[in-house]
């Protein structure tokens, strides 16, 4: 693993921490009903970091890569506890990763895409037998068939940025969670045919966002330009980052045994993709196609 790597990521979560954590306490822990008793050698933005590592590095099993750590970069991380009390401890980054993630710079460039896609906690035979996400998981069909689980919602800019995410049940129709998505934005939002109806087309026009789809077979062509047809072929591009995701941030997986470390799981995935100097990108041409 790359130290240099390391130290950047360490350093970007402390900064961030420094700031965050006393509005943090100000605003969720005025009145705490319970202190902590148990202090921790290993501090909230080191915890923070070895999280987002996991997904940088290419390990598939977490437990090794940790067992990694304590032989290979015990000098880094110097007061390292056991493997069982660190996964006790990941709840606590919830609310930071989330902050942090959203705190990441992303660039407004007018054009967007917008998808979502199926994030598996078990097989849907063995969905009556979960007990770990018996209350919020639902079955949800896509296009690969049924599945039981989440669903998650992005929304990305052409340079390869995630500008927004949300997370469903999946259940939930792509269109519904669409306007939050959008929130803040203004331009052109390239999706799907999921996406496809007149009162969110409606709404998103009020806030300043196109919506542009394919149109179903049953539906009357649209006057669509040259550059918004070039722009629904590209589509691609959140497909690649959903993949990426996916294989290399692994933020799907069958093994979570709690709800807080399954949400930082996801989270600490987006980080680390967001921290990545190379994204997939669309060409640098989308402002002659916006004036």
């Amino acid at each position: 693993m790359n130290v240099d790597k390391l130290v950047e990521i360490y350093y970007m979560v402390d900064e961030f921490l420094i700031k965050f954590m006393p509005y943090m306490e100000k605003k969720l822990l005025t009145e705490p009903t319970r202190k902590p008793t148990r202090t921790c050698s290993l501090n909230l933005s080191e915890i923070m970091t070895i999280l987002i590592a996991f997904h940088l590095i290419g390990f598939r099993n977490f437990k090794m890569y940790y067992i990694h750590l304590e032989q290979f970069h015990s000098s880094e991380f110097r007061t390292l506890v056991s493997y069982n009390r660190f996964i006790s401890l990941v709840k606590r980054t919830l609310v930071p990763m989330y902050f942090f993630t959203h705190s990441l710079s992303k660039t407004r460039t007018g054009c967007y895409f917008m998808d979502s896609t199926a994030i598996k906690v078990c097989k849907v035979q063995r969905a009556c037998s979960n007990k770990v996400f018996k209350s919020i998981a639902t079955k949800g069909k896509t296009t690969t068939g049924w599945f039981f689980g989440f669903k998650l919602h992005l929304i990305v800019n052409d340079l390869g940025e995630i500008m927004n995410f949300t997370l469903t049940p999946g259940r939930v129709k792509d269109r519904f969670p669409a306007k939050s998505l959008c929130k803040n934005l203004i331009g052109k939002v390239f999706s799907d045919k999921g996406y496809i109806s007149k009162e969110l087309f409606e709404k998103l026009m009020e806030k300043g966002i196109e919506l542009i789809t394919h149109i179903k077979k049953n539906m009357k062509n649209a006057f669509m330009t040259l550059w918004d047809k070039l722009m629904l072929r590209k589509r691609s591009i959140i497909e690649i980052i959903i993949d990426q995701l996916k294989n290399i941030s692994q933020i799907e997986h069958s093994r979570h045994r709690s709800i807080p470390n399954f949400i930082v799981n996801l989270i600490a995935g987006i980080t680390a993709y967001g921290l990545k100097e190379k994204k997939p990108a669309i060409a640098n041409i989308y402002t002659t196609g916006l004036q």
